[in-house]
C-alpha cells in the first residue's frame, strides 16, 4: 500500500498538488478547491504534533477507521466530515495551497520519527499507518479535483 513516506509517493502528491487551480471543480462533494487545500491541512499538523484542534476519542470510530485504513480500497466519495473538520466560507486559495506545502512538506522532514504522539481520536499509529493515513486523505481529495 502506498505511503506518504515513500519518496515516490510524496513526489507525486507535490506534482498532483501543482494541477489543482482555484477554479478547479470537485467530481463530488460540496468543498471549492481552497476549502479542500485548507481541509487537508488539519491531518498533517495532527501528524507533526501541532493541531490546534480539541478532539476526543471515540472507541468505535477508531475500531472502524483503523480497518478502514489497512483496506486497499480507497475513502469512500462523499462520506461525512466531522464538523470540526469542515473547512467552510471563504478561502484564500494561493495562501492555502502554500499553506499545505508546507504542513506536507513538514511532515516529510520528519519522516523518520518512530514516537509521534498519539493521534486525538484513532490512538496510536505506527510510522507505517501515519503514511498510509495521509496518503489516502491527500489521494482521497485530490481525486475529489481530479488529478
Amino acid at each position: 500500500m502506498k505511503s506518504f513516506f515513500q519518496p515516490e509517493v510524496y513526489q507525486e502528491l507535490e506534482v498532483r498538488l501543482e494541477k489543482i487551480k482555484p477554479d478547479s471543480q470537485p467530481l463530488w462533494g460540496k468543498m471549492n478547491a481552497g476549502q479542500m487545500m485548507n481541509h487537508c491541512q488539519e491531518p498533517l499538523k495532527i501528524a507533526v504534533n501541532k493541531s490546534e484542534k480539541t478532539l476526543k476519542p471515540n472507541w468505535l470510530v477508531k475500531l472502524l477507521f483503523k480497518k478502514m485504513l489497512y483496506s486497499p480500497k480507497p475513502f469512500r466519495k462523499n462520506a461525512p466530515t466531522p464538523p470540526q473538520f469542515r473547512s467552510t466560507g471563504d478561502f484564500d486559495f494561493e495562501k492555502e495551497k502554500a499553506e499545505l506545502k508546507k504542513w506536507m512538506q513538514e511532515l516529510w522532514e520528519d519522516r523518520d520519527n518512530e514516537n509521534r504522539t498519539p493521534h486525538p481520536v484513532f490512538g496510536t499509529f505506527t510510522k507505517e499507518q501515519w503514511g498510509i493515513l495521509q496518503w489516502k486523505h491527500l489521494n482521497h481529495h485530490f481525486e475529489q479535483f481530479g488529478v
